[in-house]
């Protein structure tokens, strides 16, 4: 049996600020832990230094790359808190016996409920009314109601089934396409959907919104081409992943009149400074999908919990799957990862 420093490095923050929890369930089982004292999320270049000296970590959203591993000849465990993998090096961790877990029904109820929300502000113009009235203009803005749209969801898993389920229940009248390149037997299942191609997504929808992971078959899934054979009328919304919708082609396509909105709230590069700020038809939002109180708290005890089992040399609960691995293989195949 292994004998490791009982020590958790908390690279992810806020944590524990919500609920002190996370951090009483460290401290009951006398585990040493130490939380990310820049106090925002990691560069990178800063991984490798920081991580160094801890056998486990609960990570968030940074780049976990392989060299930073391999300079962290300790490093045993990593429990992310969320469920979004394309941070970390997969086959490096493998490779060098480093164990994964994440937290992988944390985040859907909140990511699905602030969908919801984004395909009303974009649809009604909520935004540009606020950044109008705040401007002393008094223009109303004359929208378009959910229970009238075709809605596209490209992607059909955990979150993808929430928004298509919160959609039915409370908006009638509402036309669901969905796209999934390989949809389960629960997802196939729910009634008075359309299964169709994604490119009858692009052409025909009012609303499209995108669930699917970060990997090699979705970087740049929504690029100039699938921009270009929209409605000027749709709406995009990626609360998923950066880099599955264009940043630059989605600038383009709002430039040009070729969609009418957007709301994005993950990006490339975390925190975002890029062209998408200069446009008021673009809504933006810091990665916040998971953040609300019930699910943060939810995510941070899962994953701790998963620290706390690995450093008691118990089986992980929630062990990345070997799916997990074959992407991350192909998404470095296409020199994506």
């Amino acid at each position: 049996m292994r004998s490791l420093p009982r020590r958790v490095l908390v690279t992810t923050v806020p944590f524990g600020t919500i609920d002190p929890t996370p951090l009483q369930l460290l401290k009951a089982a006398k585990i040493e832990c130490v939380i990310n004292p820049l106090g925002r999320k990691l560069k990178a270049s800063e991984v490798g230094d920081m991580i160094r000296d801890f056998p486990v970590i609960i990570a968030g959203t940074e780049i976990i790359s392989a060299e930073a591993m391999e300079s962290a000849a300790g490093l045993k465990a990593i429990c992310r808190v969320g469920i979004g993998l394309d941070g970390i090096d997969l086959m490096a961790a493998r490779r060098l016996g480093v164990s994964l877990s994440y937290t992988p029904n944390g985040p859907s109820a909140a990511v699905s409920e602030l969908t919801i929300g984004h395909m009303i502000s974009l649809l009604r113009g909520v935004a540009e009314a606020d950044r109008g009235l705040r401007a002393g203009q008094w223009q109303r803005v004359t929208g378009r109601r959910l229970g009238c749209s075709v809605v596209g969801v490209v992607g059909v898993g955990r979150i993808g089934k929430r928004v298509i389920r919160h959609l039915q229940g409370g908006f009638p009248g509402v036309r669901i396409l969905a796209n999934d390149i390989k949809p389960d037997a629960e997802a196939l299942a729910i009634p008075g959907v359309e299964w169709v191609e994604k490119e009858m997504i692009w052409r025909d929808c009012d609303v499209i919104t995108l669930h699917v992971p970060l990997t090699a078959q979705t970087y740049g899934l929504v690029g100039a081409k699938e921009f270009a054979a929209m409605r000027p009328e749709a709406v995009l919304i990626n609360t998923a992943r950066g880099g599955i919708a264009n940043e630059v082609a989605l600038a383009d396509a709002l430039r040009s009149g070729q969609i009418a909105r957007a709301a994005i709230d993950v990006f490339v590069e975390e925190p975002y400074v890029g062209e998408l700020i200069e446009f008021d038809r673009a809504l933006l939002t810091c990665h916040m999908g998971s953040m609300t109180v019930d699910c943060r708290v939810r995510m941070e005890v899962e994953a701790t919990e998963e620290a706390i089992r690995f450093l008691d040399g118990v089986a992980l609960a929630n062990p990345v799957p070997e799916d997990e691995y074959i992407i991350d293989a192909g998404a470095k195949a296409h020199g994506l990862a």
